[in-house]
């Protein structure tokens, strides 16, 4: 009797054990799809008002200036230097093969198609993503979101739809100055340090690019741009109280975004090159 009473007991605690381990796997199953559609909620909202009045010009103009002219200088600092070393590295690899006449098709390949947007996102990601987290958390910890609110301004108006429109316009000029560069550092090696023809290389680099090499890469970085917008927006405007949720959510927006953009940029890859 004792023992059988055992063995109830082990089977009992084994589909105890089972039982605990499909409500936990079912429970984050729901909190992701909550998750999912909070942000697709969030996301609809933010185009709608993207796209209807009231317009707010002023905020639009400085989102502008913030995270266009200001992110300049450290997209065409990533740009020049992934030219150069993409340059150095190709010719390494080709030389093995004697096909270093690639090279600068390689560069200007690698550069408008994938380098460049998605260097160019993840940059701006780390700095504008996380800087639109925590200004709006910082104003929904200290209720000025509400304070909007009483003052009858719809917050998604005044603070989210700017920064959406800034970011999807001002990312994919971003790209094509980072192009620009990124070439420039390619034939900076290329001439200077390979001893490369400098005709040679910039009719090799003519001749290899198309115009839908360079169209991809900016309707990548205008679905970047848009993405590191709604996330910032998003953990910014539902971080939680205090300053840990203001550094939770500047973390998520950055994390998230990475993430997404990383995602976006094989699905775009898959469709336009397929």
């Amino acid at each position: 009797m004792i023992q059988e009473a055992g063995n109830n007991i082990k089977t009992i605690n084994s589909i105890s054990l089972i039982l605990d381990l499909f409500a936990y796997i079912g429970g984050s199953i729901f909190a992701f799809l909550s998750a999912v559609g909070r942000l697709a909620n969030f996301t609809g909202r933010s185009v709608k008002h993207c796209f209807t009045p009231p317009f707010f010009p002023s905020q639009l103009l400085r989102q502008l200036i913030d995270i266009g002219y200001y992110s300049l200088p450290v997209v065409g600092m990533t740009t020049l230097f992934t030219g150069m070393v993409l340059a150095l590295q190709s010719y390494t690899g080709f030389s093995r093969f004697n096909a270093e006449g690639a090279v600068a098709g390689v560069v200007v390949l690698s550069i408008t198609r994938e380098l460049a947007p998605v260097l160019a996102g993840l940059m701006v990601s780390g700095r504008v993503g996380a800087a639109i987290a925590a200004e709006i958390a910082t104003m929904r910890v200290t209720e000025q979101i509400d304070a909007l609110r009483t003052l009858s301004v719809n917050p998604f108006k005044y603070l989210i739809a700017p920064r959406v429109i800034a970011a999807t316009l001002m990312l994919p000029i971003l790209v094509l100055i980072g192009d620009i560069i990124g070439i420039f550092g390619g034939y900076l090696v290329g001439v200077y340090s390979l001893g490369f023809s400098s005709a040679s290389f910039i009719s090799q680099t003519w001749d290899m690019l198309e115009y839908m090499d360079v169209v991809s890469g900016l309707m990548k970085a205008a679905v970047f741009g848009f993405i590191v917008a709604i996330m910032g927006c998003y953990h910014g405007f539902n971080s939680a109280r205090g300053a840990q949720g203001v550094g939770a959510a500047t973390t998520n927006a950055v994390v998230s975004s990475s993430i997404l953009i990383l995602i976006f940029n094989y699905l775009l890859t898959q469709i336009f090159f397929s």
